[in-house]
């Protein structure tokens, strides 16, 4: 368990904290002020602050509340030896049990336990009843946050939210470097096409996503230049207003980031909002569109999960 005394030292708009080899202070203060409202210091038992943001919005907004969050905060700090039973529409928990207790049941006995569920929830057949495994192994919160002071920094660095760099940090790779199956890599799992698009060396003999600094400048960039742009175009032809700092707004951005724009706005016009706000977030995780489907639905669900619980973990407070 990480040891951090509940400190929070709130960043002055007036006074950014410094950034390691950032541009000169009259031209990064805009943007640090702009990106910074949410960083705070953090000081560990060594005594060494460091920045760490803090989403106010998420308890203003009720998000540590809803069900969906709540069931993947259960999900990651469970064991891989025990699954949880859930409706997937609504992330109601219907049992837990030792993935040994499920394994042992045959295929008819696993039918007839979903179709149990169904009839005593009310659900259509076609309601999904899912077993998902613990994955503590995966969201190591200590591990994870070793790495959030630098790619806080190096984001805004970039002039980027650093929230994303947070958000990102927390659920893609949170626990090793690791390769996903569909080829992604890196702390902030970057597929090979977008890390060389932003400069990064990826061949047979480097492989540049390992690179925690430059894979933060490609993902940083990404968001810059492709996720919030493609993002306000969206809303834009909607007719929808947002501001950049709006925790729904953010959360639609990293679903760009994971699903793709095309993807996103595939949903969303299935959706067709006429309104800004978590309703929208809510809605897009019951929405398949395009290739929009079960993970990208997660996405967010996963980001506000991981937040709260590396709240939880430091036993942050505000003042």
């Amino acid at each position: 368990m990480l040891l951090l005394a509940k400190i929070l030292i709130p960043l002055t708009l007036g006074n950014p904290l410094p950034v390691k080899n950032a541009a000169p202070p009259d031209t990064n203060k805009a943007v640090c002020i702009d990106h910074c409202r949410d960083v705070v210091g953090v000081c560990k038992n060594d005594n060494v602050t460091r920045d760490y943001v803090f989403d106010r919005q998420i308890y203003q907004l009720g998000c540590d509340t809803l069900p969906q969050v709540k069931f993947w905060q259960q999900i990651m700090k469970l064991s891989k030896d025990s699954c949880i039973i859930n409706i997937a529409c609504n992330r109601t928990i219907v049992a837990k049990m030792s993935n040994t207790d499920w394994d042992s049941k045959n295929d008819s006995a696993k039918t007839a336990f979903r179709s149990e569920v169904r009839k005593t929830y009310g659900l259509p057949d076609s309601a999904r009843v899912l077993v998902t495994v613990g994955k503590s192994f995966f969201y190591d919160f200590d591990r994870a946050y070793e790495n959030l002071d630098k790619g806080i920094q190096g984001f805004i660095q970039n002039g980027v939210d650093p929230w994303y760099a947070q958000a990102i940090l927390l659920i893609e790779s949170p626990n090793k470097l690791q390769k996903s199956n569909v080829g992604a890599y890196g702390s902030f799992q970057l597929m090979k096409p977008v890390a060389r698009m932003f400069g990064l060396k990826v061949n047979k003999k480097i492989d540049e996503r390992a690179d925690f600094e430059r894979s933060a400048f490609a993902a940083s960039s990404l968001i810059k230049r492709v996720c919030i742009p493609k993002t306000k175009e969206m809303l834009d032809s909607l007719g929808i207003q947002y501001h950049e700092q709006d925790v729904w707004f953010r959360l639609l951005v990293m679903h760009s980031y994971h699903a793709g724009s095309g993807n996103v706005k595939a949903a969303l016009w299935a959706i067709q909002p006429t309104a800004g706000g978590m309703d929208v977030i809510k809605r897009l995780w019951v929405t398949e569109a395009k290739g929009f489907r079960y993970a990208s639905q997660n996405y967010s669900q996963l980001a506000l999960a991981a937040m709260i619980e590396m709240n939880n973990k430091i036993s942050v407070i505000s003042n």
